[in-house]
């Protein structure tokens, strides 16, 4: 097991010190996003493919570190925030993650003709909080590493495009500084790239969009549960199954746990810290093992469509969240 921790130890040291470099930092490229890029690269070289024995440990790590990477992300944000911005804010997210995800799945496997791993997983990132969202929904679905690469792939450069995109768009949409915040909480891919857009505006865009983003990555719970129920009736059996099938991803109630702690108890903040960025590191572990077991022809045979399904996703967050952000929020 050893040899395959080793790999992800040294591609995750590899992205967290890439970030630091000057033009990535102010970009706020996540580590997680280097570590996969670095796993794809390295895991496909014809040395890579002799180690022997790496396997275990590259599998502990897409499982348990994932999960426990996932339940300590729980520890970024409280109850007293979700509740902040009252019940609208809810009822925003709620409508821009459903309308994503069901437009997301209709046109990637019915006019794409995607395959349904890839469709949920994009649409999934898309909707909700971007690679998180897309490890998370892998954790429970057990996707192949290809199309989880590639879906983490569409979300990262397309959250990144509205990172830059959002604050260009802000004099042009006739919405005031707490608005627009709102709209960019509700409707940016990752949580880096949702505070990098919102500064980029104003302290008051900045102080909304994170919470309304953290609302989003919140309601990834009922959406794991959902959708785990739903794919083990459709497609193959997954683990922690309960009488009739019901599939239980564990690490979300843990995720929530760590919501509910983080509301009701102050650790000192040296080990809420440190918390935090153990959860970052075992995410970006998982994240550089599937690159090291995605190979460049799987991801080659899925082609281009999942990108075309990314951007029409960017699209549609862009002017369905600016519709439902000044119908529900005004």
């Amino acid at each position: 097991m050893w040899q395959g921790l080793l790999i992800c130890a040294a591609l995750t040291t590899a992205g967290f010190s890439l970030v630091q470099l000057p033009g990535l930092a102010e970009g706020s490229v996540s580590p997680l996003v280097v570590a996969l890029l670095l796993g794809i690269l390295i895991g496909n070289l014809p040395l890579a493919r002799r180690i022997e024995g790496a396997g275990p440990g590259l599998a502990f790590a897409t499982r348990r570190l994932l999960r426990g990477g996932i339940v300590l992300f729980g520890l970024s944000l409280t109850l007293q925030q979700v509740v902040a911005l009252g019940p609208k804010v809810l009822l925003l997210d709620m409508l821009v993650i459903t309308g994503v995800l069901t437009a997301g799945y209709v046109i990637g496997t019915r006019v794409l003709g995607m395959d349904r791993e890839t469709t949920l997983l994009t649409s999934a990132g898309s909707a909700i909080c971007g690679a998180a969202a897309v490890l998370a929904t892998e954790s429970t679905i057990r996707s192949r590493p290809a199309a989880t690469a590639m879906a983490v792939a569409t979300v990262v450069l397309f959250g990144s495009l509205a990172m830059l995109l959002y604050p260009l768009l802000y004099p042009l949409l006739g919405m005031d500084e707490g608005l627009f915040g709102i709209y960019i909480g509700a409707t940016v891919h990752e949580v880096a790239q949702v505070v990098a857009a919102g500064e980029a505006v104003g302290p008051e865009a900045l102080a909304n969009a994170v919470i309304v983003k953290l609302v989003r990555v919140m309601l990834l719970v009922p959406f794991l549960l959902i959708v785990g129920q739903w794919w083990l009736r459709r497609h193959a059996p997954a683990e922690g199954k309960i009488g009739g099938g019901l599939v239980i991803p564990w690490f979300a109630f843990g995720f929530m746990a760590m919501v509910v702690f983080n509301s009701l108890v102050t650790l000192p903040p040296l080990l809420h810290d440190t918390l935090v960025l153990a959860g970052q590191v075992a995410l970006t572990m998982a994240m550089a093992a599937l690159g090291f077991e995605t190979r460049l022809e799987k991801l080659r045979a899925l082609g281009v469509r999942p990108f075309i399904l990314a951007l029409t996703l960017f699209l549609l967050l862009i002017g369905g969240g600016w519709l439902a952000s000044n119908l529900v929020m005004r």
